[in-house]
């Protein structure tokens, strides 16, 4: 299969500090694309329509990969409910209007499965986007998501842009947000059994009843996911614009808990504070497409359980 995309091609990833962009850096820095271009949010707000546009005329990429967003757990999604919904869409508009005005070649959007309705059969497949009602606890942010997944399809439907998206489950891993109270559940638990086995606590209090069932992906797989499908896979105009992106199996927060606490080393009680929001009570995505075309997730739970944690351990300055 003929690459779709060119090692000599200028591939522009916005969002590149974050999770997910600094793993899709590194994949591509590993299959030998050498013509990065990055810019810190100092120098460019991508929220900044104008600025957003000046900066691709200057800059002309052939290839945008938009992982920049603003993301963070149920207590930030319920509370600050205006900043994801402005502060997403002003970004995903602006990177792909300006992609699209520059004539890019390819755009790959990272949305989430956040997206998908609350209550959906399981396994997710692509189909079931907007069949029904949002989670409320990140409507704002999944809104957002839309709003981009549509966007991108109305680009390819009305101007034959080659813009698309994939749909990744929830992703951990290295450079990821490990802040107090706005933390996705594996950060936050990695953090919270770190730091109890550290201070010898006797117990580590977690959110909910520990029910919902989650389907988790390491970010180096996505990185390598979104490599893989910028290369090889090609839409046609008629079909569906997005992938789901994940492992195909889940857990219950209760036994990722007890995984992470056994991992640790912590040898103390887990408390569940029912007062606490589950969020969505199943979650698991259809991946049939993704592997049809070839790709499989390579990293098991239990391998980057053990490799969050020592990098947790490595490089985030525990203040407590």
């Amino acid at each position: 299969m003929n690459n779709l995309i060119s090692k000599s091609d200028t591939i522009f990833v916005a969002g590149h500090n974050g999770l997910a962009g600094s793993a899709i850096c590194r994949a591509l820095e590993k299959f030998g694309y050498k013509n990065i271009l990055t810019v810190s949010r100092e120098k460019l707000d991508l929220r900044n329509q104008i600025k957003v546009k000046n900066w691709f005329k200057k800059n002309n990429p052939d290839i945008v990969i938009l992982a920049a967003a603003k993301v963070g757990g149920i207590l930030a999604n319920n509370n600050f409910p205006y900043d994801f919904i402005i502060d997403n869409i002003q970004i995903q508009t602006n990177v792909i209007e300006s992609a699209f005005q520059s004539s890019v070649k390819r755009l790959l959007f990272l949305s989430s499965s956040c997206a998908y309705p609350k209550s959906c059969p399981q396994p997710i497949n692509e189909e079931y986007l907007l069949s029904n009602y949002l989670e409320k606890t990140n409507e704002n942010y999944a809104l957002a998501k839309i709003v981009g997944m549509k966007f991108c399809e109305a680009l390819r439907k009305q101007k034959k842009f080659d813009a698309f998206s994939l749909m990744p489950t929830n992703l951990y891993g290295p450079n990821d947000n490990y802040q107090d109270n706005n933390s996705h559940v594996f950060a936050a638990l990695i953090k919270k059994f770190v730091i109890a086995e550290i201070k010898n606590l006797d117990e580590v209090v977690c959110w909910g009843d520990g029910s919902p069932k989650r389907e988790f992906l390491h970010v180096d797989d996505l990185a390598d996911a979104s490599v893989f499908c910028l290369e090889n896979f090609q839409f046609n105009l008629n079909s569906i614009s997005f992938l789901n992106v994940g492992t195909g199996k889940d857990i219950s927060i209760l036994d990722l808990a007890t995984m992470i606490k056994e991992k640790v080393g912590f040898k103390g009680s887990i408390l569940w504070d029912k007062t606490k929001p589950n969020g969505t009570p199943l979650k698991r995505l259809d991946i049939s497409r993704i592997e049809k075309l070839g790709w499989k997730y390579k990293i098991s739970l239990e391998e980057g359980i053990e490799k969050t944690i020592m990098d947790f351990k490595e490089n985030i300055k525990l203040s407590f």
